[in-house]
């Protein structure tokens, strides 16, 4: 058996049974933690953490990661901007390849900067081919991921306006099982739906039904935006009789109170892109809102064609955002700031085990937990951007950034040691830099071709 010893760090359980230790040691025993306490001995590998900070792995809770080999290519985008720069432009010229190497890159860009778990909403399925490509790259990678098997994305008018497409079950089955046939792996499964608002009641139905015969869950983009459908989409949802503890509902900037309501009574749960949102103008980050009805919001990256896809981004983008719509609202009322007011601790939990919840895996990451699967990040907390430390918390969701990420380790395996990933890079970026030629070369051809005179 492996053992594993984190000796001497401050550990920042996220476990409210656990706590935090200013000093402690976490001991993992091949993939999973079996003790948090102070001065352990083992016999076990010993991973000096004086002057570090122990926290969970970070989880994403929804990425386009297909997306990485056209990074920063819409960095003014709008909302609207996207659908027509990405969607209409790259994905359609997408290859099977280009989904491998972009899944690849862009798990290795998570756990790079401590992501250990993504939810991977994957609407570029134009083959079967795409779909294998996409498992393989993340398997490839060593994540903890979700595979959620969205649409193609051939055409913007085929698949985003009131579409009669559906997700081919076929496919959907085939991948379930071939690829990803239990719940217990590393690589989980859902349906990525583009749900009421882009679809056909018929289109929801089926989709939400896929789901469930299969027992996976499901993803849906609502509530952000003109384009994206901010009216009703979770009551046109109820009225359909599809709300259930299956369903993550991703962005939510337009909910009605009782849209709200109906989501925390069916048992939904919430995943909230608070750069994406505040930049790309889907609406205000609803922390506050969603924390109100009982629900644990998680945070997510979304596309990094226009935003960074680091966690600590987001983390302080929903931080700075949530706490400035407060303090406006205050002074002009004139009145206390409330208890409620978001804390770094707060953050931290949300980025961590708030996020294992919304996945589905809270049972097995987002804590320090013994018995969870050892999903551990390390931080240095020496580094001149970090140290010296007051709140540890709020060190690392303030202060930390992707550079002082120096070990990481997912089911008990290091995936960064002593601040760089095992895994082949080089490798990784030639591919993923392949990609983004092609794309590139692909699309001034396309554009060319649509000014060229129609054939007499």
């Amino acid at each position: 058996m492996a053992k594993i010893l984190l000796k001497g760090g401050t550990v920042l359980s996220v476990d409210p049974e656990i706590g935090d230790r200013t000093t402690g040691d976490v001991l993992i025993e091949d993939d999973k933690i079996t003790a948090v306490e102070a001065n352990l001995d083992a016999d076990a590998e010993v991973v000096d953490c004086a002057g570090k900070i122990v926290i969970p792995g970070f989880v994403d809770t929804h990425r386009h990661t297909w997306e990485t080999a056209i990074r920063n290519s819409a960095p003014n985008a709008t909302l609207d901007d996207y659908f027509v720069e990405i969607l209409d432009t790259f994905a359609p010229l997408y290859r099977a390849e280009d989904v491998y190497s972009s899944n690849l890159a862009g798990s290795l860009e998570c756990l790079n900067a401590g992501i250990t778990t993504l939810v991977d909403w994957s609407h570029i399925n134009n083959t079967p081919e795409h779909a294998d490509a996409a498992v393989q790259g993340l398997t490839e990678a060593g994540i903890r991921a979700q595979y959620a098997y969205g649409s193609a994305n051939t055409s913007l008018e085929k698949y985003w306006f009131f579409s009669a497409e559906e997700i081919p079950g076929d496919d959907v089955r085939r991948v379930r099982s071939t690829h990803i046939p239990g719940d217990d792996g590393l690589l989980t499964m859902a349906i990525a739906t583009r749900g009421p608002g882009f679809t056909q009641d018929q289109v929801v139905q089926a989709e939400w039904g896929l789901a469930r015969e299969l027992g996976i869950p499901i993803t849906v983009h609502v509530g952000m935006g003109r384009m994206a459908g901010r009216f009703g989409m979770v009551e046109q949802l109820d009225r359909l009789g599809l709300l259930g503890p299956d369903t993550t509902y991703v962005h939510c900037c337009y909910f009605s109170d009782h849209e709200w309501q109906r989501v925390a009574d069916t048992g939904g749960t919430i995943s909230i892109a608070a750069q994406v949102e505040t930049q790309m103008g889907h609406g205000w980050p609803p922390v506050n809102k969603a924390r109100k009805f009982g629900l644990r919001p998680s945070l997510s990256i979304d596309v990094v064609t226009t935003v960074p896809g680091d966690m600590f981004t987001q983390i302080r983008a929903a931080f700075g955002a949530e706490r400035a719509r407060v303090n406006a609202v205050c002074w002009d009322l004139d009145v206390p700031i409330p208890e409620d007011m978001l804390t770094a601790k707060d953050m931290l939990k949300m980025a961590t085990l708030d996020g294992a919840h919304v996945a589905g895996l809270e049972d097995r990451t987002g804590s320090l937990t013994p018995g969870k699967q050892a999903d551990v990040v390390v931080i240095d907390a020496t580094a001149v951007n970090v140290g010296p430390i007051h709140d540890p918390a709020g060190a690392v969701t303030l202060c930390a950034d992707v550079s002082n990420v120096e070990h990481v380790l997912v089911a008990g395996q290091f995936v960064k040691r002593d601040f760089a990933l095992t895994a082949d890079v080089a490798r990784a970026m030639s591919l993923v830099q392949d990609s983004r030629d092609h794309l590139v070369a692909a699309a001034a051809d396309a554009a060319v071709a649509k000014q060229e005179p129609a054939p007499a």
